[in-house]
């Protein structure tokens, strides 16, 4: 299993249409597409205007896959549209579990 986290740092002001979106539009799409979701953040202390979200693949090659599947849909590149100038700053990672992390 591979995690991959996701952190976006958006737009100040932006984070309850951006969620609103992400909630109504992308976060279909990616359940359609079998994207498994760990969970989804919002920073409270530290950086603020982050939301981070982590998602869980069997592999890189599941997450190609998957991905692929997702962005040749119609209705990504819709929300992608939809939230245009939200996001500031993309940031991810691939992580994976050691060996005595309790499974999720």
């Amino acid at each position: 299993m591979i995690v991959d986290v996701r952190t976006y740092t958006l737009i100040p002001r932006k984070m309850p249409k951006y969620l609103e979106l992400f909630e109504a539009h992308a976060l279909p799409v990616m359940r359609r597409h079998n994207l498994e979701l760990m969970g989804y953040y919002v920073s409270q202390i530290g950086p603020l205007n982050q939301v981070v979200h982590l998602w869980r693949y069997a592999s890189l090659a599941d997450l190609e896959q998957k991905r692929a599947a997702r962005d040749a849909d119609p209705d990504w590149a819709a929300f992608l549209a939809r939230t245009e100038g939200m996001v500031l700053v993309q940031d991810n990672k691939i992580m994976r579990p050691a060996t005595f992390s309790p499974p999720h």
